[in-house]
């Protein structure tokens, strides 16, 4: 390990001085682990083919949801509402921010970390952050005590195919400072678990929250050396056997010093699997389309919980849920306040515990693609609203080169996500009611939150943070 490498571990082992709360097991740690296009068919669990043994057995000790979805199917959109519980139109959060942009997450909102820092959780922030790299936009001024890792896509460098020369070396950041430039990708998901399990360890007498946000299995791909090989399936496997591997250790850790029963560990996805990268892409499990759409291979995603004596084990969910539930639902279970301004998700505690009669709390999810307004799902049904949408045109790519796309359009189409969850079939004639009925709560969505379809600026939409 370089020199200073260590040092930047030894300052993160130092345990920090609100992580000494006092004994309350009922509030628990929080471990967020978050992948990036993960698809909905990758993890063994999950019915996919990859072998996913510390995922399957966190699965198997827990709750896995059938019906998770994203707030949008692209990279800094998603994580903007896994930080704050926020649609990310309400908050102005689009696309996925590159190096040196001039927009990020605004001061003013509150994340996870914000909330819980208060009720004396220490918290960090390892991975990915994507939510703008300006010193005014890092984590460690939205509430993390600590941040190491990469400000945004691990794509946005001078080697990607696509990129034509526009992307600077990758940073890596420890804090607020440039520790590295062009970190070497091949051993980024073996620093980031380091790092992680050296947070839990410095930490394990207090409580905390740590968000764990990995690269991969976004490309370009990559693995340490002790893992070419071994998912069996190629590059792709590979580096999802190393992710289930890194998993595994932060399991370890929790066990390690005796917190499986003050720990809630989540792991999800930020979106669904970049489809034109073909071999060097994920699987939607057979989902409709996938990242950077509105259909359910975008959208829906892996979402795998566990804290031990509070979860009942193999337990199943299929109730919609999204990842704006995941803030409400954190807070909830610290016995921390919620932010004053408002927020869209709505706290899922009792199916995560598998209580008596649980079911989701929202009448209605809804999905935006930038700021259009392209469908919504309300129970068994999703009404897609007429609009394009990128997909495949011809053969996917291969070896980390992308495929080619084509637009497609999809009018107004109902479908009945338990019958037909590829969206396969619009039924939207046969139940005239049910289209009427979204129709109006997605109407209702639109004078909150607008729609640029429909010209709609939307009244509650909060300004985005920029740089003058």
């Amino acid at each position: 390990m370089r020199r200073r490498e260590a040092l930047a571990l030894i300052l993160c082992i130092a345990p920090l001085p609100h992580a000494l709360a006092e004994e309350q097991p009922a509030r628990p740690n929080i471990i967020l682990i978050v992948a990036d296009d993960l698809g909905y068919g990758d993890l063994g669990c999950c019915g996919g083919p990859n072998p996913t043994p510390n995922l399957d057995r966190l699965a198997a000790a827990g709750v896995r949801f059938t019906d998770f979805y994203v707030a949008q199917a692209v990279c800094s959109a998603s994580r903007a509402a896994i930080l704050t519980g926020c649609y990310p139109n309400r908050i102005g959060i689009q696309g996925a921010l590159g190096p040196d942009a001039k927009v990020g997450l605004a001061e003013e909102e509150m994340t996870i970390a914000e909330v819980l820092k208060p009720a004396g959780y220490a918290t960090a922030f390892v991975g990915k952050w994507h939510q703008g790299d300006a010193p005014r936009f890092l984590p460690t001024r939205q509430g993390f005590d600590a941040y190491f890792g990469v400000p945004y896509s691990n794509d946005m460098w001078p080697n990607h195919p696509t990129a034509g020369g526009r992307f600077p070396p990758l940073k890596l950041f420890d804090g607020e400072s440039i520790i590295e430039r062009a970190p070497d990708q091949r051993r980024i998901t073996e620093r980031y678990t380091e790092r992680a399990v050296a947070f839990i360890e410095a930490n394990a007498d207090g409580r905390f929250f740590l968000e764990l946000a990995y690269a991969m299995p976004h490309v370009p791909l990559f693995t340490s050396e002790a893992f070419a090989g071994k998912g069996g399936l190629g590059v792709y496997s590979d580096v999802l056997a190393e992710i289930d591997a890194s998993v595994g250790r932060v399991l370890e850790a929790i066990h390690r010093h005796t917190l499986d029963e003050r720990t809630l560990i989540v792991f999800t996805s930020d979106n669904g699997p970049w489809l034109p990268y073909g071999d060097h892409a994920g699987s939607s499990g057979g989902l409709r389309e996938g990242k950077q759409t509105a259909f359910e291979g975008g959208v829906r995603v892996p979402f795998l919980a566990r804290w031990t004596g509070t979860i009942p084990a193999g337990s199943v969910r299929h109730e919609p849920a999204m990842t704006i539930d995941l803030l409400p639902t954190i807070a909830a279970l610290g016995q921390a306040k919620l932010p004053d301004a408002p927020i869209d998700g709505l706290d899922i505690t009792p199916l995560l515990t598998s209580a008596p009669g649980a079911t989701s709390p929202h009448e209605a999810l809804f999905f935006w693609w930038g700021r259009e307004l392209q469908a919504v799902r309300s129970g068994r049904w999703k009404l897609h609203f007429a609009h394009e949408y990128k997909t495949l045109d011809g053969p996917p790519g291969s070896g980390g080169r992308p495929g080619a796309e084509a637009k497609r359009r999809i009018e107004l189409s109902l479908f009945d996500l338990d019958a037909d969850p590829n969206e396969s079939k619009d039924v939207a004639a046969e139940h005239a009611d049910v289209v009427a009925r979204l129709k109006s709560l997605a109407e209702a969505a639109r004078i909150e939150l607008g729609d640029a379809a429909t010209g709609r600026v939307g009244r509650a939409v909060r300004p985005v943070g920029r740089i003058d």
